[in-house]
């Protein structure tokens, strides 16, 4: 393990995660998704299922490539290349999001552009969590990935609130200032809300630049003449022999499932509050900066849990904890709480859906924060990136099945609300996996 690196190099490289949070955030979670499933397409099943149907698509491709690009960057050396490669990705898949006009005859091409932006986040993330070890060592990774992950969370609150205050309109037309959208843009036409994709690109662009300036690089190898076929030998060596480390293996399996089903959760909550609540954009916002700013918040706490009890305990917690969330969820409508009927004033499913998202937000970002340092500890540290590659095709190989299983049990049942109860299930998985992995010598 390295030994630490400069504060700047640590502070250029938590940048990457406030620059692209807003992805997740205003993008997949709380802005856009909402807004195509409500407006562009608002057929109340087809909508959610068609985004559902391109999220897993998304997943696929991601499965595919993620391991190989990994593999092939450490037989190179240079990670930065790859990250301007699939930055591209992120600006081309969410600027152009501006066309999604409501009630669009065909929205195909929003759907490509949105798979292609998911990419581009997903893979630079690849590249990025693969320069963890060379920031610390092992003692300092927990609380600096959990502290890069907060900042993520706090950059996303502020990008929302930005979108609330100034931009997205309600059904009256107005901001949460109640004023129409600035710089002129046409409410009738949801222009303020469809300014989320531009905004999304831009602020990805000019807080990109610290991680670019400050965050060194390994060197290039010298000998890359065989690279491509180095890289493939090298990777199908790691798969082939990955049953002889069961600990690595099992901890592949486990994120592979709690992973995609939190991914579902954050993909489709935004879209369970549309449809089920009835919420528009800019209460499904106010609920975005509540999960957002207890991510934020407990980030930095599971930091410091991640270096106290180690990243196995603090995984095993949060799952826990989303499984509850998930059976909320399945108990809360607009007219019930676990089957008691609700008078048609009621605010309970609205509370209990607050209280949830504060749960999503603390519970999901500690996860995400504390599987990047458990990778550390399962990985072969020569071979980093091409684990990081694996660890993304953990995430990605099943990426499919909570999307895939929700748009199935939604359109079989007719209801968005019953979709989540596949993610429950995958969570289960997931924690049962936990069984076979090591802690990490520090954490026995």
């Amino acid at each position: 393990m390295t030994s630490r690196a400069s504060k700047k190099a640590i502070w250029g490289w938590m940048s990457y995660d406030w620059a692209a949070q807003p992805f997740h955030t205003l993008l997949i979670t709380f802005i856009f998704g909402p807004y195509f499933t409500s407006a562009v397409m608002p057929d109340p099943v087809a909508g959610p299922v068609m985004w559902g149907w391109m999220v897993a698509s998304a997943g696929i491709i991601l499965a595919i490539t993620a391991p190989f690009l990994g593999a092939f960057a450490d037989s190179m050396g240079p990670r930065k290349p790859w990250i301007v490669l699939f930055s591209v990705f992120f600006i081309a898949g969410s600027l152009p999001l501006w066309l999604a006009v409501p009630n669009m005859g065909n929205p195909m091409l929003i759907l490509v552009l949105f798979a292609i932006g998911i990419i581009g986040v997903e893979i630079t993330q690849v590249f990025v969590n693969a320069m963890l070890p060379e920031l610390g060592n092992k003692d300092e990774i927990g609380r600096i990935s959990g502290t890069g992950w907060g900042i993520g969370y706090a950059g996303g609150v502020i990008a929302l609130f930005i979108m609330l205050l100034f931009f997205a309109e309600n059904a009256d037309g107005v901001t949460l200032l109640k004023i129409p959208p600035i710089l002129g843009l046409n409410p009738e036409m949801r222009e303020g809300t469809r300014f989320v994709g531009p905004l999304t690109a831009v602020w990805f662009m000019v807080f990109m630049i610290p991680f670019f300036l400050w965050v060194p690089d390994v060197k290039r190898n010298k000998k890359v003449d065989n690279a491509f076929s180095n890289a493939l030998k090298e990777l199908w060596h790691t798969i082939r022999t990955l049953p002889e480390n069961i600990s690595f293996f099992a901890y592949l399996g486990s994120s592979m499932f709690y992973r995609d089903a939190l991914n579902g959760v954050y993909a489709f909550g935004g879209i369970y509050a549309s449809k089920v609540l009835e919420w528009d954009i800019v209460q499904i916002g106010v609920f975005g900066i509540v999960a957002a700013i207890t991510g934020a918040i407990f980030c930095w706490i599971g930091g410091y849990l991640d270096r106290t009890f180690g990243p196995k305990r603090v995984i095993v917690v949060c799952i826990l904890v989303l499984i509850f969330v998930c059976t909320l969820i399945l108990g809360t409508s607009r007219d019930a709480f676990f089957s008691a009927p609700l008078s048609e004033t009621s605010t309970l499913p609205d509370k209990v859906f607050m209280i949830c998202g504060a749960l999503i937000g603390a519970a999901g970002g500690i996860i995400q924060a504390a599987s990047r340092t458990m990778m550390v500890y399962q990985a072969n540290e020569e071979r980093m990136t091409e684990a990081f590659g694996l660890y993304a095709l953990s995430g990605r190989a099943t990426t499919f099945l909570a999307p895939g299983l929700f748009a199935l049990v939604s359109g079989l049942t007719g209801s968005i609300r019953l979709g989540f109860t596949p993610f429950i299930l995958l969570f289960i998985i997931g924690l049962v996996l936990l069984v076979w992995v090591e802690p990490g010598e520090d954490y026995q």
